[in-house]
């Protein structure tokens, strides 16, 4: 078993433990003996930029997805962070989005032209309401919080589960979106000269190139395509 599945299991395990012996279930610690396994990271993986142009250029994929990947590509973002967002949250003039952190902080997101130019194709006139939308209507039975509802076309807001399926439910099958506890590929490429200096201090973080550990949202290496490889 992968320690990162193993450290899994012991916490979820740990937890349930834990409710049982407050509700005078359990007598026993049950995790007795079960010690976290040390996991390796790579901090070094960095998808090609070749790569990313070509996903970004891929005529097959819709508007909301390519948007979504540009914004978390460019801003080194939670996914939730980037999926919170609102249409007033964002200003395209300045080049940046107002969001919520993990640990309840406002700041801002900045991001570049890509984004730029495919965030008026989402919005389309919309002046409140979520940025990315799911593409139909909840369920009566599933009705979300009045916040997370597009007051214009009645949409729901395209959640962190459905975001991530929106990868694997390309025509092509392949799976260019993956959550992992990994360096992000911005990170690695602006620690390479790549990045502005402005747009790393408006990362998510303290305001220094420490946002480079976060748990961030990476590109997927099985789909990538060699370098010059065709769509």
């Amino acid at each position: 078993m992968a320690p990162a599945t193993w450290n899994r299991h012991v916490a979820t395990l740990r937890s349930f433990t834990v409710f049982c012996r407050r509700q005078s279930w359990l007598q026993v610690d049950l995790c007795a003996g079960l010690e976290r396994r040390p996991e390796k990271t790579d901090r070094t993986k960095a998808v090609a930029d070749t790569s990313l142009e070509w996903l970004f250029r891929r005529e097959d994929v819709p508007v909301r997805e390519k948007c979504l990947w540009r914004l978390l590509y460019e801003t080194a973002a939670r996914a939730q962070e980037v999926l919170s967002l609102n249409v007033e949250d964002v200003d395209l003039g300045n080049k940046r989005a107002r969001t919520t952190s993990k640990g309840g902080d406002t700041e801002w997101l900045h991001f570049q032209s890509g984004s730029a130019r495919l965030l008026p194709r989402i919005i389309v006139g919309r002046q409140t309401g979520p940025l990315f939308l799911a593409d139909r209507r909840p369920a009566p039975a599933r009705t979300p919080a009045t916040v997370d509802v597009c007051p214009v076309t009645g949409r729901g807001r395209l959640t962190a589960i459905r975001g991530s399926y929106t990868g694997s439910a390309t025509p092509s099958g392949l799976n260019p979106t993956r959550p992992e506890p990994a360096d992000h590929t911005r990170p690695r490429h602006d620690s390479s000269g790549w990045g502005a200096a402005p747009l790393v201090i408006g990362r998510p973080g303290d305001g220094t190139a420490s946002w480079a550990t976060h748990r961030c949202w990476t590109v997927g290496f099985d789909w990538c395509p060699p370098a010059g490889g065709s769509r």
